[in-house]
């Protein structure tokens, strides 16, 4: 879902890591729109700043683990976190 203020290059491929903070950012707002938050809402539930939460919409830059359970808690998601190999891994038995 294209958001407003969110501006995205055409031509280049955003690095892996941008795909999945941008991921991150996406579903923040969607969340925070579904329960109809504020910025300044959320940030006050979350004890942030609302420019923390529009750093982090925006997709400016990475955030914190510490900070995605804070706000999970506040939009009453579950944050899950997951490591998966990008190759198969061969056992040498």
């Amino acid at each position: 879902m294209r958001r407003p203020g969110v501006k995205r290059s055409r031509g280049d491929q955003p690095p892996e890591g941008d795909v999945l903070f941008q991921s991150i950012a996406d579903q923040v707002y969607q969340q925070r729109i579904a329960r109809q938050l504020s910025q300044a809402e959320l940030a006050e539930l979350c004890g942030t700043a609302q420019s923390a939460i529009a750093r982090l919409e925006r997709g400016e830059r990475p955030p914190r683990i510490d900070t995605l359970q804070r706000i999970a808690d506040a939009l009453d998601c579950e944050l899950v976190l997951t490591l998966a190999p990008r190759t198969q891994i061969s056992s040498s038995t």
